[in-house]
């Protein structure tokens, strides 16, 4: 299930992997105690460091400092030249993974009902602490290595500051008020913990009397009551829970609960989120098991034994939308990546991957096998994990396109409270959300994470959503993973199971099915309620084998039998589409699509019907642009509301193949005549169309292809915006959904000749049809006319090209603070240069193309900081409010702020209220009104556009605008 996403050699197994939260970083420890930082996306080590050793770069970088500083011999010998011994931890510390520690922590307390009056949905950001800096922390036996990885300065803590004691784990204990440095603790080799503090590197608390073992393991997380916890894992087997409230003065502190976890020791500690309830932590001890245990009555909950006869050496909370009823990934000394299903009840443990498959064989001995020795998961993106085995490293990926089981509702009329519906397990539930102001919010709502990072300048409005989940009385025939998809005119719902596969079409106002069946695929059309299945034909049955036949004959005649019924289901699966009547009942009404032979793979739904068919036929690079190319498509029938449905089943041109390789296997069809429009184009992985249809988005691996769609289909260009999961229009708005960042299209179709010339034609046919009308009432006397001064309006219509804006809205990243050696330096004045570098530096303030979410206030950028994008998979629901509304893999609704001015006046022009637009102006900073005015003037707006009162007199701006206005 898994497929290979970057892999490193080794020479040496690798025992410890980390990643990091936001930048494709990956850290491992290998069993010679060498230290590496990898760049996953890149393929290119970043730093390696003999952390067992003497480091002797590093030494000589110390002395080379030294030298620098004005100091001669070193009087006593520096911690650089301490043998760190070996390696137990390795880890990133930086405002990015401060943030999402605190994050996991607070969004997982939340989800208790019995958290409501203890934590609320208000989470601000905490403040900076490392001032730019990233730091690579290694613990070792002997000493503490701090890292920063911008300077490539370190720090080394030795075991002498920390009572002499060996380092065997260290956990990062962060504070949220402003100017607190971030604490590290470490746990010794005699049961001790021992809190550091990074700022003044000493010793500043301990926790004592817990443990007669060695400390394994440490985790910080939050109660359901809203404290924060420590808890800690030892050799003696023990589990102890103790304060991390540090608010208190005490140096030792003494534990809190003990309870007996695993016989032998425990090994690793995970916090697992659980939907709706508590969270959980899971342990994993030396005898071979492994325990969930309740974090509010501290009880266990479950104990099993995932592989019989092996100890689990790692273990990761899990949850991805492809695989619903996995909720714990672990790892043994095999070759496997395991998986837990429904770990509390059923608890069926199942090989998630076999990693020897993802490797060639090349690299892998003939006498050595594959073993894993450390796996984690990627905190923010499920869809990756990370393994450490004897031939190096491996990154995995799983299905990164699979989305959550969410549906958006249609709003009524006038309504403020928004509606999804949501699948989990074998349950429909609703999820009712709405922007609540109210100074006590319900807890659970993660919208505040989009108030992160607020600068001075910036709107200091919080977002807080109120929503509350609601059963639905409806049973549902699977659990397994499965596509929402609702049609135009929010009547009906359609669930796909494409692995079972099955579908069902559910009346929304009483939850009554209407149509059910066999399908892999399920595609809406936008105009009606209508719909494309592609079927699955069950295989034949298999002939009856005779006792007379040899047991060894009659495998390999089922085998065959089986192969052929296969195929021949595959060749018999077609495209059928049915349509829901008034009676809310099915019709067929096309019982094939297209007369192509070729095996379909996949469907789009929208304004046209999208079929994927499977060749093994490739185009090159240069072809792959051919979509520009596409016959005339007049669309002009074509209008409603709606979401695109998309889903696709894997095939061999999947996402891990770039599209400019893809063969030309897509073909768009009419829902009315089902015939071919257009030429063959690439398969794109999703579609959008516009709510009105006059804008389409074909998403492609590394780019989205965007096309106008009246009078005829006309290419406008392309975006490079990676890996899209989802889009949804918005006027001239397009709302992109990827892994890591949300980003907004902003788009206008300009000005073609082909524009000019369907408007002379619709005025030539409405003057003859007023003819027409005049004669009928009055006679041939209406002709009659009075020759005047001619005017040919159409030569005063300026063409105008197509503009398409990208602008991140968010993304992982923290705000970015600016350490003191990037900034610009002090100058000294001579001749007459500081005031010719001032004015520079405010020339390139008001001229630089910024890039949305790299500035700090309002006056020196024209976009806001970016904002967090929520953990995991998202269905983006669209715009609703004057705000984004998504909904992540937890089924919490986020609200994404888009009242930013330079946002916000941008959205009112492409939405077309333009004049608002400039009233909204006078917010922004005005040496961005030139940016503005260029903006409106690629929308259409040039008369308005002059009204901004900051247009730069000395740039051309002005000047075009006024010829632009004469000429209209």
């Amino acid at each position: 299930m898994l497929r290979l996403k970057a892999f490193r050699p080794t020479t040496d197994k690798v025992v410890n992997v980390q990643l990091h939260p936001t930048h494709p970083w990956l850290v491992t420890a290998d069993a010679s105690d060498r230290v590496s930082v990898w760049n996953w996306e890149h393929h290119q080590v970043i730093y390696e460091l003999k952390a067992g050793g003497v480091d002797e770069r590093r030494l000589v970088g110390v002395k080379l400092e030294k030298l620098a500083e004005g100091e001669s011999d070193a009087r006593g010998k520096p911690t650089e030249a301490i043998r760190g011994g070996s390696v137990k931890q390795v880890n990133f510390y930086d405002d990015d993974v401060r943030f999402w520690q605190l994050w996991r922590n607070r969004s997982a307390a939340a989800e208790a009902p019995s958290a409501v009056n203890y934590v609320t949905s208000t989470f601000s950001s905490p403040a900076p602490s490392t001032k730019g800096r990233h730091f690579l922390v290694i613990c070792c036996e002997n000493k503490a290595i701090f890292l920063d990885l911008v300077t490539m300065r370190g720090r080394d803590v030795p075991k002498q500051d920390l009572d002499n004691k060996s380092l065997l784990c260290m956990e990062f204990i962060s504070r949220s008020a402003a100017g607190d440095a971030p604490l590290v603790a470490f746990g010794g080799s005699d049961g001790v913990i021992r809190v550091i503090s990074m700022l003044t590197w000493k010793l500043i608390r301990r926790y004592t009397g817990g443990h007669k073992g060695a400390v394994a393991c440490l985790l910080t997380f939050m109660s359901s009551s809203g404290e924060a916890l420590l808890v800690s894992g030892a050799s003696d087997g023990l589990l102890v829970l103790w304060s991390a409230d540090l608010g208190q003065d005490s140096r030792e502190l003494v534990p809190k609960l003990s309870l007996k976890a695993h016989d032998g020791g425990v090994v690793a500690i995970e916090l697992s989120r659980v939907i709706g309830g508590a969270p959980q932590l899971i342990t994993i001890g030396a005898d071979k098991s492994l325990a969930i245990w309740d974090t509010i009555s501290f009880k266990e909950l479950r104990r099993i034994k995932p592989v019989p006869k092996m100890a689990c050496h790692s273990v990761a909370s899990w949850c991805h939308p492809r695989a619903p009823n996995l909720d714990i990934l672990t790892c043994v000394k095999d070759s496997h990546i395991w998986a837990i299903e429904h770990p509390t009840y059923s608890a069926l443990t199942r090989p998630l991957c076999e990693l020897s498959s993802l490797i060639p064989p090349q690299l892998l001995a003939s006498n050595k096998k594959l073993r894993v020795y450390c796996m984690v998961a990627h905190p923010l993106q499920p869809h990756l994990v990370a393994t450490g085995t004897n031939i190096g490293v491996i990154l995995s990926e799983f299905d990164p396109r699979s989305l959550p089981a969410v549906a958006p509702l249609p709003t009524p009329l006038g309504s403020r409270e928004h509606s999804a519906v949501f699948l989990v397990e074998r349950e429909l539930k609703y999820l009712h959300f709405q922007l609540n102001n109210s100074t006590n919010p319900s807890l659970g709502s993660n919208g505040t994470l989009s108030d992160v990072g607020r600068s001075k300048g910036e709107s200091s409005e919080t977002l807080h959503v109120k929503q509350i989940k609601k059963h639905i009385s409806t049973p549902v025939p699977h659990d397994s993973y499965s596509v929402l998809s609702v049609s135009s005119s929010g009547k009906y719902l359609a669930i796909v199971w494409p692995d079972i596969p099955y579908f069902s079409v559910y009346k929304v106002h009483d939850w009554q099915i209407v149509d059910s069946g066999s399908a892999r695929i399920l595609a809406w059309d936008t105009c009606r309620d209508r719909f494309a299945l592609l079927e699955s034909a069950s295989p034949s049955k298999l002939p009856v084998i005779h006792k007379g036949s040899s047991s060894k004959k009659a495998k390999e005649a089922a085998a065959a039998q089986a192969a052929v019924a296969a195929a021949s289901a595959a060749s018999m699966a077609g495209v059928q589409v049915r349509i829901l009547l008034d009676d809310e009942s099915t019709n067929v009404i096309a019982k094939s699509v297209g007369a192509r032979s070729e095996p379909v793979i996949g469907l789009h739904g929208g304004a046209l019907l999208g079929i994927a068919y499977r060749t093994s036929r490739r185009i090159s690079p240069s072809t792959a642009t051919a979509i520009s190319t596409i016959q005339s498509m007049p669309l002009s029938g074509f209008g409603s509301t709606g979401l695109s449905s998309f889903s696709m089943v894997d095939d061999d041109f999947s996402s891990q193949k770039s599209s400019e390789a893809a063969p030309q296997n897509f073909q768009l069809y009419s829902w009315e005549t089902f015939q071919p429009v257009g030429s063959l184009l690439p398969q794109p992985e999703w579609t959008a169309w516009d709510q009105t249809v006059e804008y389409c988005a074909f998403a492609y691996q590394e780019y989205i292809v965007i096309s106008s769609l009246r009078p005829q289909y006309r290419y406008l260009g392309d975006v490079a915006i990676h890996h899209a999961t989802g889009a949804i229009w918005h006027r001239r708005q397009l709302f992109v959904v990827t892994p890591t960042t949300i980003e907004c299209v902003f788009v206008d179709a300009g000005i073609a000749p082909i524009d000019v010339e369907t408007k002379k034609l619709k005025e030539e046919m409405r003057k003859k049809e007023a003819q027409t009308r005049a004669v009928a009432e009055h006679g041939e006397l209406a002709l009659i006319s009075v020759e005047g001064p001619k005017s040919n309006t159409h030569e005063r219509i300026k063409l105008r090209p197509p503009m398409l804006q990208v602008v991140r809205l968010a993304s992982f990243q923290h705000a970015p603070s600016i350490p003191p050696f990037l900034t610009l330096p002090k100058q000294s004045k001579v001749d007459g240069e500081e005031s010719s570098l001032l004015k520079e530096v405010e020339e390139r303030k008001s001229n630089e193309v910024a890039v949305g979410g790299g500035g700090v206030s309002v006056t020196v950028t024209r976009f806001p900081n970016e904002q967090k994008r929520p953990v995991g998979p998202l269905i983006v629901i669209g715009v609703r409010d004057g705000v984004l509304w998504l909904v992540d893999r937890y089924m919490f609704a986020h609200a994404l702020s888009l009242s930013h001015p330079g946002i916000r006046c941008r959205c009112l022009a492409a939405y077309g209220d333009a004049v608002s637009a400039v009233k909204w102006a006078s917010r922004l900073g005005r040496e961005h009104h030139d940016d503005l005015a260029q903006f409106m003037l690629g929308m259409g707006y040039a008369t308005e556009a002059l009204h901004l009162p900051g247009i730069s007199k000395r740039q051309s701006i002005a000047r075009e605008l006024i010829n632009h206005k004469m000429r209209m």
